[in-house]
């Protein structure tokens, strides 16, 4: 990576099929990390809620606290392309309130972008944000947002009516002036009918192979979120019993005095 990641950097992958990396992050250090890994695009996901600040989901997640990721985010980061998700009922209420929570995220935490939940009925608000200035990264499929309209989380596309709405949503998203989207939670097939159906890239999670890119949160692939693992996510390391490893020895070396030692004392 050798210079700074721009919409159009995603638009160039799509036309040259090459895949986009990305991935769910909330921090400085593991946002450097992950740059220096080759990701391209570093969502600051509201799945912070639960992998980060123990709720039950994500509904609870306030601005405040997602600006504050965002900003730790950006200063891990040079390169990387950095989106704040922006949380529950932050872009719902009105258009010029999405306008104005939008603006907090490109001027107070300094992302590249936000992602808003919703197809079709959020295409006039991503279209002002557009216009306003304010790339939007688009997101269909399992709304994690809706999980209590929706009576859990639920995969979407399954039948012939959900499949033509998932595509009719995220052709309102193209039109709208999304820069790409996320599809969350959708049959492979059905998501692989979406992205041949439009020009702009599709971004997976739990929605097959056949999309532009993928995206995992990095607590799920390293074992740090030991709550369950999604059907989606491959564990790439179980850092998670490294670090109680570690704990315990360090808990075990204090009760029986070995630390510090004399070569860890001034």
């Amino acid at each position: 990576m050798t210079k700074k990641i721009t919409v159009t950097t995603f638009r160039k992958k799509k036309e040259k099929g090459e895949k986009i990396i990305a991935l769910t992050a909330y921090d400085a250090p593991t946002a450097k990390f992950a740059e220096e890994c080759g990701v391209d695009l570093i969502l600051v996901g509201d799945s912070l809620g639960m992998v980060v600040l123990g709720y039950k989901n994500t509904v609870p997640v306030t601005i405040e606290q997602s600006l504050h990721h965002c900003a730790a985010v950006v200063r891990g980061s040079s390169k990387s392309f950095i989106v704040g998700d922006m949380p529950f009922m932050t872009y719902h209420k009105s258009i010029e309130s999405a306008l104005n929570n939008a603006a907090r995220y490109l001027q107070e935490a300094g992302v590249d972008a936000v992602k808003i939940e919703g197809g079709k009925k959020m295409a006039p608000t991503v279209s002002k944000m557009v216009q306003a200035g304010v790339p939007v990264l688009g997101h269909i499929g399992l709304l994690p947002q809706s999980v209590l309209t929706s009576g859990g989380y639920c995969i979407a596309g399954k039948t012939e009516d959900e499949a033509k709405n998932l595509i009719e949503d995220a052709q309102a998203l193209e039109t709208a002036g999304a820069f790409a989207i996320v599809m969350e939670g959708i049959p492979a097939n059905i998501s692989k009918k979406i992205t041949a159906s439009i020009s702009i890239p599709t971004i997976g999670i739990g929605a097959g192979p056949h999309c532009d890119g993928q995206i995992q949160v990095v607590n799920d692939i390293l074992g740090l979120f030991s709550d369950f693992t999604p059907k989606h996510a491959r564990r790439y390391a179980n850092l998670g019993d490294e670090i109680k490893r570690a704990l315990t020895e360090y808990t075990k070396d204090v009760k029986n005095g070995t630390f510090p030692n004399q070569d860890e004392s001034f």
